[in-house]
């Protein structure tokens, strides 16, 4: 069974996508093993943005996994289509890349470093979504894709 981890800088504070991601942790549960770690919030205060960052990524750095391939959420990373996402986890899990980490940014983004290290580079859209929103809507969208590999009816 594939295993999908997810690292979050921060607790979601907003109550209805809190419930989302719950929901769609619950139902990812049925195709893969889930796991959400919440890391400590890095508050910007008086640091400048790049050290804010520079800290949240050696936090998010230091809690991966050995030998997880990393798909790090970026604005410039690679647009899929809900089908081609579907593929590209087939592929993954073909090639016995059976662990994946989903890192998703807080609300200055992903430092240099962690994108560096990063297997793929996914975008939800080149829309701008709130880190908190692009959580939900990446779960969602992993869920999407599992049901378009099992061909239910989800994806209509």
């Amino acid at each position: 069974m594939i295993r999908l981890e997810f690292l979050f800088p921060g607790k979601t504070r907003e109550s209805y996508l809190a419930a989302g991601i719950d929901d769609f942790r619950n139902r990812l549960a049925n195709y893969a093993e889930v796991e959400i770690k919440v890391l400590k919030e890095i508050k910007p205060g008086r640091k400048p943005e790049a050290q804010v960052r520079q800290e949240e990524g050696r936090a998010l750095l230091a809690r991966l996994t050995p030998k997880t391939l990393i798909v790090a959420m970026d604005p410039a990373g690679r647009a899929l289509s809900s089908e081609e996402l579907s593929d590209r986890l087939t592929d993954w899990e073909d090639s016995g890349r059976r662990h994946l980490t989903f890192l998703v940014g807080g609300a200055l983004g992903l430092a240099p470093e962690v994108l560096a290290r990063a297997d793929f580079k996914l975008s939800l859209s080149r829309l701008t979504f709130t880190h908190e929103m692009a959580r939900l809507l990446l779960m969602e969208q992993l869920y999407r894709a599992f049901n378009i590999r099992l061909g239910t009816g989800y994806h209509k």
